[in-house]
């Protein structure tokens, strides 16, 4: 019997560290810079020119993305932030206040450049995420990866046809793994899901129409 029961223990210890393993794996892969950055990558889709223009989106991630990144990850070496996934709910509004900060310069540098209007449409998107985000964040822990992954999945899906819809199965796999590492309770990652699957490629949609038909 005691040998039943420590198999039992072992089985389940197992099935833990695989599923802890899952969930850490879709967090990293999935994480708002990685999806927001594809994003981007393909905002000049809708415009004549792609993927000759894929320039412009890479010049945009690099405002919005990398080099906000580049800062969180030099905060997190000097112990200003916990970790790069801004795990404190406290030290959240700064770091997004920083990132608004850098995407203010990217948009300038977007204009500058002449960057196709479907790239600035997606910019903006995401600077009213990113917004929203940083006003609730000493508030509420509302889950970015959520967020991101949403509404990159409802914009794909949008931009590219019906047979891209199996995105959408991205959506609650990231939610699922950010309440298995007890990183959001599960009205978190639906409050983030909603909000970037509605309102943030609301945004991009409703930009699309002003800026770029």
């Amino acid at each position: 019997m005691g040998q039943g029961l420590n198999k039992e223990v072992t089985v389940s210890g197992g099935s833990i560290r695989v599923r802890n393993h899952a969930a850490k794996w879709l967090t990293e892969v999935f994480q708002p810079p990685v999806v927001v950055s594809i994003q981007l990558l393909i905002s000049p889709l809708p415009e004549a020119g792609f993927p000759g223009t894929i320039g412009y989106g890479a010049l945009a991630a690099l405002f919005v993305c990398v080099v906000p990144l580049l800062v969180l990850l030099v905060l997190v070496r000097m112990g200003k932030v916990t970790d790069h996934h801004v795990s404190d709910r406290k030290q959240r509004a700064p770091v997004l206040l920083m990132a608004l900060g850098c995407i203010a310069v990217g948009l300038l540098v977007l204009n500058a450049v002449d960057a196709p209007r479907s790239v600035t449409a997606m910019v903006l998107a995401v600077v009213g995420g990113v917004a929203v985000l940083a006003a609730v964040s000493p508030f509420w822990k509302m889950s970015g990866h959520a967020a991101a992954v949403s509404c990159a999945a409802v914009v794909l899906v949008l931009m590219l046809g019906p047979a891209w819809v199996p995105l959408l199965l991205l959506v609650p796999a990231v939610s699922w793994s950010r309440v298995v590492l007890r990183a959001h309770t599960p009205a978190q990652v639906v409050a983030g899901s909603l909000f970037g699957g509605m309102v943030m490629a609301g945004i991009w949609w409703l930009l699309q129409d002003l800026l770029v038909a």
